[in-house]
């Protein structure tokens, strides 16, 4: 008989498939959103705002001018996945690929989502997520990291 996935590592799936939209050369982040029914009510990844072409953007710059490199225009999955939410997200979870950032904390606690699973934590002791974890933890909204998978995609 064939190992039946948990639910976290199904909407982590979700998410870690969703991160596979990314055109983002350095990292591809997925974001799932869940309701308290176990249905999934938004998805996301890391790009540009609609209207902007890919193309016509600094993806492969990170340092010198703010302008001139991918953070002033990239929008990340979790705020992708909130504005494409279906239904109000008050007590909800949002699986992500990579621990939130300072910025997409503050939206999801807005949001009213109430835990985060996430995967890796890239960025873990910076400011960025010390702040983020200020905040979680001032709101009270949980977040617990998950053991790491493959997803394997045959082509």
């Amino acid at each position: 008989m064939s190992k039946v996935i948990s639910w976290d590592e199904y909407f982590m799936g979700v998410a870690k498939l969703s991160a596979f939209r990314s055109k983002d050369p350095n990292t591809q982040v997925g974001a799932c959103i869940v309701n308290t029914d176990k249905k999934i009510v938004g998805v996301g990844y890391n790009g540009l705002p609609w209207g902007c072409e890919d193309d016509e953007f600094p993806w492969e710059a990170r340092d010198g001018d703010l302008e001139k490199t991918k953070y002033p225009y990239v929008v990340h999955a979790e705020l992708n996945a909130i504005l494409n939410s279906t239904q109000d997200l008050k007590n909800c979870k949002i699986y992500v690929s990579l621990f939130p950032c300072h910025e997409c904390t503050k939206a999801i606690i807005q949001s009213g989502i109430k835990e985060i699973i996430y995967e890796d934590e890239k960025y873990a002791g910076t400011s960025s997520d010390l702040a983020a974890k200020r905040m979680l933890d001032a709101a009270g909204v949980k977040y617990t990291k998950m053991p790491p998978f493959d997803i394997i995609i045959k082509e």
